[in-house]
C-alpha cells in the first residue's frame, strides 16, 4: 500500500500510473532484461529532466588504462577561470545509465556549481561485473590531471567525486581506499541517495520495499547481476568499510520514501563518530531518484543542487 501522508503529491500521483504498469509485469510474469531497466531510465531522465542548463563548454574525451579506454565528457561553466575538479559517477544499480543519460543533470551541477565536471562511463554490470566498474573509476582518478593537462582546460587539482545510487557506492568504495592509497587525491565527496548496503540490512529497505520507483526485489536483483562471484557482500559495502580522520569529507542527500535512506543515515553517523567532516541534506517528501524526474520535483531539486553545491565550494576552505 502507497503511504503518501508525507509523499510529494505530484511524486504521489506519478507513482500510482507507474506502479499500475509495475503490477501488470508481474502479473503477467514479464521477464524483465538489463536492456529493458536502461532504457526506462533512459526514457524517465530525458521526460522529467528537460531543463537544459547552459555550458560554455563540454568535451567528449577518453582516458585510457592499461586494458581499455574509459569514456569521459568534460563540462566547463568558466573556461577563462580554474577551478576545482568534479568526478560524477551516475547511478543506475551498477546496470543502467551512461554519460548520456545523466548529460541533463552533469549540466545542471556545473552550472550550480560552478566547477569543472568530469562524468566517467564505467562498464556496466552484467556483462562487466564487479570490480570493472571500480576499477575504471580508479584509472580515470590516478590519471586524471595528466588528462586534464592535454586538454585546453584550465583547472584547480582540487578533487571532489559526486555520484548518486550506485555511483554513490562507487564513490564511498573510492573514499575508503584513498585513506590508505595516496594515488587517489580525493577531497570531498557527495553521495545522492547512495547504496552503501549490499547485504541490505538496515530497517527502511523493508519499509519502503514497494511502491516508490526503486523496490527492494529490484535492489536484490541489481546486486546479483553485480557481485556475480559471490563477493563478500559486508566486506565489498561501503557501510561497513573502515573509517579514519584521513576519510575524505562527505555531505549525503537522503529522501524520505527511499529504501537506501537509512544505510545514509547510518553512514553519515559512523563518519561524524570518527571525527569526519560530514552532514546529510534530507528531503522528507521526495523518492530515489529525484534528480531525475526534477520537473516533478523542482524546488527539492534546487535546495539540493543549492547544498551540493555550497558543499563543493568548500573544497578550497
Amino acid at each position: 500500500m502507497l503511504s503518501t501522508d508525507k509523499l510529494d503529491p505530484k511524486l504521489a500521483e506519478w507513482l500510482v500510473a507507474a506502479n499500475q504498469l509495475s503490477s501488470r509485469q508481474r502479473a503477467n510474469n514479464t521477464r524483465v532484461t538489463p536492456e529493458m531497466m536502461r532504457s526506462g531510465l533512459a526514457r524517465m531522465t530525458e521526460s522529467f529532466v528537460t531543463r537544459q542548463s547552459r555550458v560554455a563548454s563540454i568535451t567528449d574525451t577518453v582516458l585510457t588504462s592499461e586494458s581499455h579506454s574509459v569514456p569521459l565528457r568534460v563540462y566547463d561553466p568558466a573556461p577563462d577561470h580554474p577551478t576545482p575538479v568534479v568526478l560524477f559517477i551516475h547511478g543506475g544499480g551498477h546496470m543502467c545509465g551512461s554519460i548520456s543519460v545523466y548529460d541533463p543533470i552533469c549540466r545542471r551541477l556545473a552550472a550550480a556549481s560552478g566547477q569543472l565536471i568530469v562524468a566517467v562511463e564505467y562498464r556496466l554490470a552484467p556483462e562487466w561485473p564487479y570490480p570493472a566498474a571500480l576499477e575504471d573509476c580508479l584509472a580515470v582518478i590516478r590519471g586524471l590531471w595528466s588528462r586534464l593537462d592535454q586538454l585546453p582546460l584550465r583547472f584547480l587539482p582540487a578533487l571532489s567525486l559526486v555520484g548518486d545510487s550506485g555511483g554513490g557506492a562507487l564513490c564511498a568504495t573510492l573514499s575508503a581506499l584513498s585513506q590508505q592509497d595516496n594515488s587517489l587525491p580525493i577531497q570531498r565527496q557527495a553521495l545522492i541517495y547512495p547504496s552503501l548496503d549490499y547485504t541490505l540490512s538496515c530497517p527502511s529497505v523493508r519499509q519502503r520495499a514497494r511502491g516508490y520507483l526503486l523496490e527492494q526485489d529490484r535492489i536484490e536483483w541489481y546486486f546479483d547481476h553485480y557481485l556475480q562471484q559471490n563477493e563478500p557482500r559486508r566486506e565489498v559495502s561501503p557501510l561497513f568499510m573502515p573509517i579514519s580522520a584521513r576519510h575524505p569529507a562527505t555531505w549525503l542527500a537522503t529522501a524520505g520514501f527511499c529504501p537506501l535512506r537509512d544505510e545514509g543515515v547510518a553512514y553519515i553517523d559512523r563518519l561524524q563518530r570518527a571525527g569526519v567532516n560530514a552532514q546529510r541534506h534530507h528531503e522528507d517528501t521526495m523518492i530515489h531518484a529525484y534528480l531525475n524526474l526534477e520537473d516533478l520535483a523542482a524546488d527539492a531539486c534546487a535546495r539540493t543542487y543549492q547544498s551540493l553545491s555550497r558543499f563543493l565550494a568548500a573544497v578550497l576552505s
